[in-house]
């Protein structure tokens, strides 16, 4: 199109325009005049936004052919371009007039102003008309003269356009039930305005940002439900912001309404694949809007208790792991996790520990029930300790008798020498633990090693426990032992002896087993 057709578009639509325009400045100054002589104080600051809204929309259309002016085409942009920049700048006082102008027409009802209704809604009506014709006006690739099948086509549209039906608000409507905080991010102070306005009044708490870049430092620092969100912004667009909300971790789940002058389908499959959750075009349509942020609010409701749920399951999860990792091994923990119904393993080399603490049923005869429990756990939580930092397995406790196993459920090779430093430390420990209470016990231990079968047992209450001939022996070799004293089999005396001190004490008689030759662990072997 050669710059003299371009001149001539522009005059025809700024001849489209001025009517229209001027017919809303007209209405709304006859509003302002009939609000101050009824003394209807409370409407004048929204006739004034009107007001001020219908001046920049008169002074844009006045200045389409002025140089200098924001809408003169730009050296080398296209004429798409222009046409999208006049859309969106031309929509956004179209939206303020029709925004303030629906709260308006609910004030009025309020104060009860009926007269100045019939005025309000042929302004809204008129505000109507220029919006549905808008992109009609400023289609430059299709203009042609204009004739009379064209502006019957159009006049069929326009009545066919739902926003030429001006409904009276109704009055019995309550709030959404979902309220919540919504930044509303819109460089131009209109919309912000008017979007902040609307949702006070449906019992929001709005926050205001004028650029995408102050949206985001925001919400470094505030959390909030939902994001109104402007497409076309100066410093950073609507879909930038987006995308970096999107990638970070923290704000994805915020979902994010887009608002835009700019109605195209390619605009709206941007934002909704960018992770938009919804898209709203200017000038807003109050119920619609109402209806999109309170299903938004709703969804993010559902979203934020599903998380908690899950949170809450995770917890729990957390402390059921941890009370099974109590009572089993780590390992089986994730094997019972993983879905493993029977779980049973054999071991070929593995070391068990039996404890039993000497005169203790003596001792439980004499003493308070309190005090012999508190003495009990005092001395097996040391024992716990200390098995639970040389990796070794603690299996079961029974009355006073304790047991632990080296070697499983992870083969390890110095299985030997870790449970003869956790009997050493046991005694250690013990002798320690006399020292702060006026209760004296002392222990006897036995240590063997061989091959055993471990497994779980139980379906409500699960143990993790060890089977075998080496259990056995170990068990006997406690039973035969002598207080304060660690009594091992030959087995064990071998697989230590360059590195563990023993005196041997012969041949003993183990009860089912017969005669074995044992000795008793005596301590480290110092080297030189």
């Amino acid at each position: 199109m050669s710059e003299r057709q371009t001149n001539a578009r522009l005059s025809h639509v700024r001849q489209e325009l001025l009517a229209p325009v001027n017919a809303i400045a007209g209405y709304a100054d006859i509003l302002r005049d009939e609000a101050t002589r009824l003394g209807l104080p409370a409407l004048m600051p929204d006739i004034e936004r009107v007001l001020e809204s219908a001046e920049a929309l008169l002074g844009l259309v006045e200045g389409l052919l002025d140089a200098g002016t924001t809408l003169t085409r730009r050296e080398g942009e296209s004429l798409p371009d222009f046409q999208e920049r006049l859309l969106h700048d031309l929509r956004n006082p179209l939206n303020a007039i029709k925004g303030y102008g629906e709260m308006l027409l609910e004030d009025i009802v309020d104060a009860g102003a009926v007269s100045l209704r019939q005025d309000l809604e042929r302004l809204l009506t008129e505000a109507a008309r220029l919006l549905v014709s808008l992109e009609w006006i400023v289609n430059f690739t299709c203009y042609h003269a204009a004739t009379a099948e064209t502006e019957d086509e159009r006049t069929r549209l326009m009545a066919a356009d739902p926003l030429l039906a001006i409904r009276a608000p109704d009055l019995s409507r309550k709030h959404p039930r979902e309220t919540g905080r919504i930044l509303v991010v819109d460089d131009n102070a209109s919309n912000r305005d008017l979007l902040l306005r609307r949702l006070e009044r449906e019992g929001h708490q709005p926050i205001e940002a004028r650029s995408g870049r102050q949206a985001l430092q925001i919400l470094e620092e505030e959390d909030v439900d939902l994001i109104l969100l402007d497409l076309m912004m100066p410093d950073m667009n609507g879909l930038q912001v987006l995308e970096r909300l999107k990638g970070s971790k923290r704000l994805r789940d915020i979902p994010v309404i887009m608002i835009s002058g700019l109605q195209e389908t390619g605009s709206v499959i941007r934002c909704i694949e960018a992770g938009a959750e919804d898209y709203l075009p200017k000038p807003f349509d109050q119920v619609l809007l109402r209806a999109r942020i309170h299903a938004c609010l709703e969804r993010k409701r559902w979203h934020d208790r599903e998380l908690g749920y899950l949170a809450q399951l995770k917890a729990e999860k957390e402390k059921s792991d941890a009370l099974l990792r109590s009572i089993l091994p780590g390992q089986i923990v994730g094997r019972l996790n993983g879905g493993e119904v029977v779980i049973a393993d054999r071991f070929e080399n593995v070391t068990i520990l039996f404890c039993d603490l000497v005169g203790f049923t003596k001792v439980a005869a004499r003493i308070a029930p309190g005090d012999l429990v508190e003495n009990l756990n005092r001395i097996f939580s040391a024992f716990d300790a200390l098995a639970g930092s040389l990796g070794v397995e603690k299996i079961k406790t029974i009355g006073d008798a304790y047991m632990a196993a080296a070697g499983l459920p992870e083969v390890r090779p110095d299985h030997a020498e870790v449970m003869a430093e956790l009997a050493l430390r046991m005694l250690e420990t013990l002798e320690g633990l006399n020292q702060a209470t006026k209760i004296r016990f002392r222990a006897r231990i036995g240590v063997h090693t061989g091959p055993v079968v471990a497994g779980v047992i139980g379906m409500n209450k699960f143990i993790y426990d060890v089977w075998g001939d080496t259990v056995n022996v170990a068990s006997r070799l406690e039973a035969c032992s002598l207080p304060g004293r660690i009594q091992v089999s030959e087995e064990i005396q071998r697989a230590l002896e360059q590195s563990y001190e023993f005196e041997p004490r012969g041949v003993v008689s183990l009860r089912g087993k017969g005669r074995m030759a044992t000795a008793f662990l005596t301590g480290r072997r110092h080297t030189s």
